[in-house]
């Protein structure tokens, strides 16, 4: 499993979650302050100062009270998801599909090989091939 955090402009960073790992409050929070902040900062220089608008689904894991703590001492600006709303949840329509459907069929000996299947596949398609959120990914950046 990998967690996936973008914006507008491509991905800001590709987490591979160690199998055998459960995704708690606990893990997300950790993954939000010691992976995505420091990538952010590294990606996008300013943007942390100049303010994050910040959205992910009703998942237990994303409500909970660590996690909501953590993104409102950052300050974040976090984007209300309707309730049984699947339509705003981008990478459902956008990404997944297209990751699965050039993944499939394929066999992998490694975890690794799992990841850097996946690392090539985001940075091989044009901007008209792969589309997050609706709008093209203008650069391949470095994830991971």
């Amino acid at each position: 499993m990998h967690m996936i955090f973008f914006d507008m402009n491509g991905v800001i960073l590709r987490w591979p979650v160690p199998i055998g790992t459960t995704i708690n409050a606990q893990y997300y929070k950790k993954v939000l302050q010691d992976k995505l902040r420091p990538a952010i900062r590294k990606k996008r220089p300013g943007l942390l100062e100049s303010g994050i608008l910040f959205h992910h689904d009703n998942a237990p894991v994303h409500t909970a009270r660590a996690v909501t703590d953590v993104l409102a001492g950052y300050k974040w600006e976090l984007l209300e998801h309707p309730h049984y709303s699947p339509d705003l949840a981008p990478c459902d329509f956008h990404l997944f599909p297209k990751m699965k459907e050039h993944l499939r069929g394929q066999r992998f000996e490694t975890e690794e090989d799992i990841i850097q299947a996946t690392k090539r596949l985001v940075c091989k398609h044009s901007p008209q091939q792969v589309e997050i959120q609706g709008l093209a990914t203008h650069q391949c950046v470095s994830i991971i």
